[in-house]
């Protein structure tokens, strides 16, 4: 299951996605990961959880991170839970194509959870975004 915390630039939603990764340790018998751009949030989030900067392997664009997303899935069985955080600014802010790589995402990871923050005001998603909501 997808899950978005969107909202502009500034307005929280990095807050919220650790708040849910710190309250969630507790209760997740597997693994949780936090994805993030530029790793940025390391000091705010628990030990315990398995941080992966993208910046560290060059991902450029929505279809290497695809791949890259899919590789630590299948690396890691146990994985319950992943946060992504930055994700719009891989794809260049292309939103139509969050949505595409989004599809993709849910369809391999149908059992865990999957929190995304997007950096955009609700009104500026595309139908294929806000079916995340």
């Amino acid at each position: 299951m997808i899950k978005l915390i969107t909202g502009p630039k500034g307005s929280g939603k990095t807050k919220q996605l650790i708040d849910m990764i710190n309250e969630n340790l507790s209760v997740v018998k597997g693994n949780i990961v936090c994805i993030e751009k530029a790793m940025q949030e390391t000091h705010n989030i628990n030990a315990a959880v398995r941080l992966i900067d993208v910046d560290e392997y060059k991902i450029a664009d929505y279809n290497m991170f695809y791949g890259f997303f899919a590789g630590v899935l299948a690396g890691n069985y146990d994985i319950e839970q992943v946060y992504i955080d930055g994700l719009l600014k891989i794809g260049e802010k292309n939103v139509q194509a969050l949505g595409d790589l989004l599809d993709k995402i849910a369809a391999i990871s149908e059992d865990k959870l999957i929190v995304v923050t997007v950096s955009a005001p609700e009104e500026e998603l595309t139908d294929n975004v806000k079916k995340y909501l």
